[in-house]
């Protein structure tokens, strides 16, 4: 957890590495996930760099597994998943095991490949050979039946029909069902009516080999009397609407032979398919469990000759030469990475120096599976500078505190509790679950949604709202001084404050106040200035931890310059208005003796704020006081005043501060000149060095850029101060509306079945309750959720982490096998 405060401390090293065990040694550093590595060669194309050859053979590799695994797919067979298969249990190749690899993974995808397309093609034949087969069958069985009705009524004897039946011009084919009546309309207009089409009832299901699917076709026969001219026609009209044209013996005895000889025909290639599957069965299984550790070895593999790529080449010593970022802790480490990676051949160590820099080093933090969802939510607005505070520690509480507020059910927050809880704990079962993008959003914020849901339950218990219902664990503390004739006759009956009570709810919202009439208006009062009381509290801490930057990066003068007038400004101003919050509750009561004092004359906070801006007064009502204490005017217009100073104060201060400072460091330049060399080495060895960061660069600017970047950060804040803190009252409108929601819901819906008196109540209740759960869920749960969640997300991204984030860094991305085989998975 201490890492997630600020960034681990990176240093720049220099790694001069063999070129013999080049390979091996970047091996060892991608199971460390220590080093990130610069490319020594941006300005070169990916084309002509060293290893480019042999990142094209892995690509080429990769390809041939892809289209093994395909055809695996193709021939529905699964690929077994090795659960112990992890990115450390197998380790990158030898170089040369992975060509000898290539050879054998060539052998293989030409094998399987050649097999499968012999498959295809036979079973396309099969498929040919079974339509015309049915064709067939079916045209043979339409004749010899018109056949038979002719000789059953003595029209025609049997060689007189075989004789006409030979003499006929006749097409025979077959064509997809939904062309079936267009073809015949245009075959009508084309013959000009002089063809006769037979096509009702000649329909029959072909099981398609490939594809196993069941495919409709219909029969057509084509009978016409004309010459080979409209023969011709209408075989290009066949073609037109691609159908299967089939040639069809004239004769009975010719059919019956050609239907004996399709048969055998189908039963041989049917074997011939069934030997064939065989053989690719065995050529698959050779290597199915050998895959996913080829398609690892073969990702760590490209990656590594990607780094190599990084590298520059000496030529004079014959290594190659490595820079890289590494984390300070992690040297060590990375000294033990470069020692197992050389081999017993090389008598050369890699060696591993520190090397100084100006540069801005990359931001690392280590994160937890509990704390990366949140890092996540911070990175996503802009990743830390270098040694900046990171907001994501305190994000953790801040985060699901400020969301429970808005969505405050106790109801609400045990369902999100219960989803978080179900995604806690079988995360490692459905993190190998693929369901989409939106599915890994949620699945990544998991612990985000079970303190979400946590928190909601802890703020609806405090609003003593579950589904915008109440509980009376306690008992009200207010007592009814009235008798039961008159509270029940009575509709506009109220209970006067200064009635004997049993003192304060132990906790949370009195129970009683989900039957008042003016309920709206109290938790309306209560609910919008606890908003400004928590905002107030989260910009000041925002503000205050500016001050941890400040004393990072070396810089107490901007402590004086910056920090003291933001806090002072936003104190005298806004937190005044949070005292006159607490000093109302206190000061004016309904059991007041005197009547200044009385809950009718306590004052408007808004009203009185607003006067003391515009250095007004209002007139009291009769027998109150228009300030709260005595001397409040006189406080007041302190307080403006010294706001109104520190405004110059931070346009000013600053800007004048460094224009300072470089007159100051002129005139050492200058009488460093008359100074002797050794002398003037000893005025400058003292001041230690520090790391350059991104205000140093602002520093740098010239004096009227800087004015102006002042001046623009002076008008934002202040302006931002106002518009800041009326942006908290998004949670006094967020929880408004949420529990208007639910009552609704209650009210319109649920009611409607729990009022029922009838025999059929239960089957109302079964109903009704379905339609309300379904809207709690999706309404009140989903949507409502994530609208508190995207305004939580503003608060911290725009309110609370302008006062001291700037997110102008860069993470730290280690060369990482682990991280790569997830990231192309």
């Amino acid at each position: 957890m201490g890492t997630m405060f600020r960034s681990e401390k990176m240093v720049l090293c220099q790694i001069f590495i063999q070129s013999e065990i080049a390979y091996d040694t970047v091996s060892q550093l991608g199971e460390a996930e220590c080093v990130q590595f610069r490319d020594l060669h941006h300005d070169v194309n990916a084309f002509q760099r060293k290893f480019v050859t042999e990142v094209r053979r892995c690509e080429e590799m990769e390809r041939k597994i892809n289209s093994i695994e395909d055809i695996i797919k193709y021939s529905n067979r699964s690929i077994p998943y090795d659960e112990n298969l992890s990115p450390t249990t197998h380790r990158a190749p030898e170089i040369k095991d992975i060509w000898n690899l290539e050879t054998n993974l060539e052998k293989y995808e030409l094998d399987i490949r050649k097999l499968n397309e012999n498959k295809k093609k036979l079973k396309s034949t099969y498929n040919r050979l079974t339509e015309k087969r049915q064709v067939l069958e079916m045209i043979h069985n339409f004749f010899s039946e018109v056949g038979l009705v002719n000789l059953n009524s003595r029209q025609i004897s049997l060689q007189d029909f075989e004789q006409n039946f030979s003499a006929l011009n006749l097409i025979v084919g077959v064509i997809e069902p939904q062309r079936r009546y267009s073809f015949e309309r245009m075959l009508w207009r084309i013959t000009h009516s002089k063809a006769y089409v037979k096509s009702d009832g000649l329909q029959f299901y072909l099981k398609d080999q490939i594809t196993g699917q069941l495919l409709l076709r219909n029969v057509f026969v084509i009978i016409f009397f004309q010459g080979q001219e409209l023969r011709s026609r209408v075989l290009k009209i066949c073609q037109g609407f691609h159908a299967e044209i089939y040639k069809y013996p004239k004769t009975f005895d010719l059919r019956l032979k050609m239907l004996k000889n399709l048969l055998n025909a189908e039963k041989d290639l049917k074997t011939t398919i069934i030997e064939t599957e065989v053989q690719l069965s065995l050529a698959i299984n050779s290597i199915l469990g050998s895959l996913s550790i080829w398609k690892t070895g073969i990702k760590k593999s490209k990656a590594i000759f990607e780094a190599l790529n990084k590298f520059s080449i000496n030529v004079s010593r014959n290594c190659l030469v490595a820079e890289c970022w590494l984390p300070l802790i992690d040297l060590l480490k990375v000294q033990k990475a470069l020692n197992d990676g050389r081999s017993d051949e090389s008598a050369v160590e890699p060696l591993l120096t520190i090397i100084d820099t100006n540069d801005i080093p990359p931001t690392f933090y280590r994160t937890s599976v509990f704390t990366e969802g949140f890092q996540n939510l911070i990175d996503a607005y802009g990743v830390a500078s270098y040694g900046e505070a990171n907001p994501a520690l305190y994000t953790i509480i801040t985060f699901p505190f400020l969301f429970a507020v808005m969505f405050g059910d106790l109801g609400h927050g045990l369902i999100l509790f219960v989803c978080g809880i179900w995604l806690c704990f079988w995360e490692k079962t459905l993190e190998k679950k693929s369901w989409g993008e939106i599915w890994k959003i949620f699945f990544g914020g998991r612990y985000i949604i079970l303190l979400m849901g946590l928190f909601s339950i802890y703020t609806g218990f405090v609003y003593n709202e579950v589904f915008s219902k109440s509980i009376n664990l306690f008992n009200s503390s207010w007592i009814i001084d009235f008798n039961s004739s008159t509270v029940q006759s009575n509709p506009k009956l109220q209970l006067n404050p200064k009635n004997p009570s049993k003192g304060t709810y132990p906790i949370g919202v009195d129970p009683i106040w989900m039957l008042a009439e003016n309920k709206i208006i109290f938790l309306n009062t209560y609910k919008m200035k606890m908003s400004i009381i928590f905002g107030v509290i989260h910009m000041f801490f925002g503000v205050c931890m500016s001050v941890v930057n400040f004393r990072d990066f070396k810089k107490p003068a901007n402590i004086l310059l910056e920090f003291l007038p933001k806090i002072i400004f936003l104190g005298l101003l806004f937190g005044y208005l949070v005292f006159m919050m607490f000093f109302k509750w206190i000061q004016y009561s309904a059991k007041a003796d005197n009547q200044a004092d009385s809950a009718g004359c306590a004052p408007s906070i808004l009203v009185m704020f607003i006067n003391m801006m515009l250095f007004k007064s209002s007139k009291p009502l009769k027998g109150c006081n228009e300030f709260m204490f005595n001397g409040q005017k006189e406080v007041q217009n302190v307080f403006i005043s010294i706001g109104i100073v520190c405004i110059p104060w931070m346009l000013l201060g600053k800007p004048l501060y460094i224009k300072f400072k470089r007159r100051q460091s002129n005139i050492i330049n200058s009488t460093e000149e008359e100074i002797p060399a050794d002398e003037s080495r000893l005025l400058i060895e003292p001041f230690p060095d520090r790391e350059l960061d991104v205000e140093d660069i602002q520093d740098n600017k010239p004096l009227s850029e800087i004015f102006i970047y002042q001046a623009i950060h002076t008008i934002e804040y202040v302006l931002s101060t106002i518009s800041h803190t009326a942006s908290y009252l998004r949670l006094w409108a967020l929880s408004l509306a949420h529990a208007q929601l639910a009552e609704v819901l209650w009210k319109r819906v649920l009611s409607l079945a729990l009022k029922s008196d009838t025999s059929l109540g239960f089957i109302m209740i079964y109903l009704i309750f379905g339609a309300w759960a379904m809207f709690t869920l999706v309404i009140l749960v989903m949507m409502e959720g994530l609208s508190a969640f995207l305004h939580t997300l503003r608060l911290h991204w725009v309110e609370f982490m302008s006062k001291f984030y700037s997110g102008e860094g860069y993470l730290f991305k280690p060369f990482s096998f682990k991280s790569i085989l997830k990231t192309e998975d």
